[in-house]
């Protein structure tokens, strides 16, 4: 990060058009021994805190798409399971944005019939979620609800994918996530434009 800062200052100091390009934080290493993601000392992008902590809320639009997705299978299962999902071949797992270890490999649905079935899950980092990766390649809304309709969620008793456009998530979760895709304006220290 401080070496794109450093980069792109050093050429707008020198009068050079120059602009930058920085993801948004995870909050698993803000809070971590890592710190945030926006620099430090005088080559840091300005607001730091906002920037550190929710920003945009774009993560967390990711987090929800994710896990709009998970419980749509869960629930397809619980209401009939006309797609024949397998339990446990379930591949697509629920996300945080928090570095958690104790929900990394968990046991879901316990509670009697009416919560769904047992059975093994967990959570993976948002910025790893294959919802984060998707969207990070789709150029525009239509491509990412196509993209979205692609991603195997289970495997069927016949060993055959089963995909979120089964599920019928991908239009739920485009709308989720259309906001994110637009970038934000931030500047540094040094007054260079960023987008974030």
């Amino acid at each position: 990060t401080t070496i794109s800062i450093s980069l792109a200052d050093g050429l707008h100091h020198n009068g050079k058009s120059a602009m930058l390009a920085l993801r948004e934080p995870s909050l698993g290493p803000v809070f971590g021994m890592k710190g945030g993601a926006t620099g430090g000392g005088y080559v840091q992008v300005l607001p730091m805190e906002n920037i550190n902590l929710h920003f945009t809320g774009d993560l967390h639009a990711i987090t929800t798409a994710n896990n709009l997705l998970a419980s749509m299978v869960d629930n397809h299962i619980q209401q009939g399971n006309a797609l024949n999902i397998d339990p446990r071949r379930i591949t697509f797992r629920r996300c945080m944005d928090l570095n958690d270890r104790q929900l990394r490999n968990i046991v879901s649905g316990l509670g009697g019939s009416a919560n769904g079935m047992p059975r093994e899950d967990g959570f993976d980092i948002t910025a790893a979620s294959e919802v984060m990766a998707t969207f990070c390649m789709a150029q525009d809304l239509q491509d990412l609800k196509e993209r979205l309709s692609r991603i195997v969620v289970a495997r069927d008793y016949e060993g055959k994918p089963v995909t979120c456009g089964q599920i019928g998530a991908q239009g739920a979760m485009a709308a989720l996530l259309r906001d994110a895709a637009m970038p934000n304006l931030v500047q540094t220290i040094e007054h260079t434009p960023c987008l974030i």
